[in-house]
């Protein structure tokens, strides 16, 4: 069945719509933040794919989720923000706090070695550090919008923080039965 076709060609000048309104061009700092946290979306999807912890993937899924609110918000002017609020749940505090609890959970189950950790034990948490460090300029974004007053919404760049910091450890907990060893960095002390 042959449907309407996705390309608007709306864009084609350079320019996007926002969310509930507005257009910015392509190049505006609210499409970087909302752009990169897409990126982070399909990051973590690749991640879900290759983990083979069940508890892993079903954590994996939950941000996903998480972040399609991250993004709506990115995405939407401050001055339509009612709008967004009307149809769909903004960041608040409780989701910075289930990510503190998934932290915890987490950081119970792993024992970290002492040294820095070198990412690829397994390519599902290759994956994850990969989405890992695209939550960070998404972060980064976010912070570059709060900075220009453009993001009232403090909470989101609080969310974000904590979000690399679980990745990190879901990361650690999918590779918790790998030896650690050859993918910790060792101090050079001793060594001409």
């Amino acid at each position: 069945m042959k449907g309407d076709s996705i390309a608007t060609r709306t864009g084609d000048t350079g320019e996007t719509g926002l969310l509930y309104g507005g257009r910015v061009r392509k190049t505006d700092a609210r499409v970087a933040a909302y752009g990169a946290g897409d990126e982070a979306v399909s990051a973590l999807g690749l991640a879900r794919a290759l983990c083979t912890d069940q508890l892993v993937k079903s954590h994996i899924i939950e941000i996903q989720r998480e972040m399609f609110t991250v993004n709506a918000e990115l995405a939407t002017a401050d001055e339509s923000r009612h709008l967004l609020e009307k149809h769909f749940p903004t960041i608040g505090t409780g989701q910075t706090e289930r990510l503190d609890a998934m932290l915890a959970e987490l950081e119970a189950a792993v024992e970290m070695p002492r040294s820095f950790i070198i990412p690829g034990g397994s390519t599902g948490s290759a994956a994850i550090d990969i989405a890992r460090t695209i939550i960070r300029r998404t972060e980064r974004a976010a912070v570059e919008l709060v900075d220009a007053g453009e993001l009232k919404n403090h909470e989101l760049v609080r969310f974000l923080n904590r979000l690399s910091d679980t990745l990190f450890m879901l990361a650690r907990y999918e590779d918790r039965e790998l030896p650690a060893e050859p993918y910790s960095s060792r101090s050079n002390e001793g060594e001409q």
